[in-house]
C-alpha cells in the first residue's frame, strides 16, 4: 500500500500506464458536485466509484482484498482510517473470495493503521488485504478501480 498526497502523485504515475490519466482527472473534477455511484473512465478497465460511506470502528470492519483490480483511495472530506495487513499473512478467512464481484474477506487484525486527510490517497495492490472506513460519522472519497496488468 501506498500513501501520499495529491499534490506527490507524480512521483507514482510511472507504476501503471493508467496512473497519470486519472491522478491528473482526479485533480481536475470536483467529485463533491457530482452524483455518488459508478462514473465511467476508461470502460471496465478504470472506474471510479464517489461514494459517502459512514465510517465504522475497527472492530467491526473486517480485511478485504481483490484480484482483478487495484484500488486508489482518495479522501475528499472527514478523517479516514485504513487498516493494512499483507494477504500472505492473512489467516482467518470470514468469505471466500468471489470472481464475480472481485473480493474476498479476512477477519485477521490488521498490522499497522494510516489516516487519510482530504487530498490523500491510498494505492492498494491485490497483495494488501485492507480495511477502509474506519472512524466516526459519514465520509465523502473516490475509489478508483484500476484492472490489473
Amino acid at each position: 500500500m501506498i500513501v501520499a498526497h495529491l499534490n506527490h502523485s507524480e512521483r507514482y504515475e510511472k507504476l501503471h500506464p493508467a496512473f497519470t490519466k486519472v491522478f491528473a482527472h482526479i485533480k481536475q473534477t470536483n467529485f463533491l458536485n457530482l452524483e455518488l455511484g459508478k462514473i465511467e473512465f476508461d470502460g471496465e478497465d478504470v472506474f471510479f466509484i464517489n461514494a459517502e460511506p459512514e465510517c465504522l470502528s475497527k472492530e467491526n470492519q473486517v480485511l478485504e482484498y481483490h484480484q482483478k483490480y487495484l484500488d486508489i483511495h482518495v479522501l475528499l472530506t472527514g478523517e479516514e482510517t485504513i487498516g493494512w495487513k499483507s494477504l500472505t499473512d492473512c489467516k482467518h478467512e470470514k468469505k471466500a473470495f468471489n470472481t464475480e464481484e472481485d473480493y474476498g474477506l479476512y477477519e485477521d487484525q490488521p498490522t499497522t493503521y494510516v489516516t487519510l486527510q482530504p487530498k490523500h490517497f491510498a494505492i492498494v495492490y491485490p497483495e494488501d488485504a485492507h480495511a477502509p472506513i474506519i472512524g466516526q460519522g459519514k465520509i465523502r472519497k473516490i475509489v478508483v478501480k484500476i484492472k490489473v496488468l
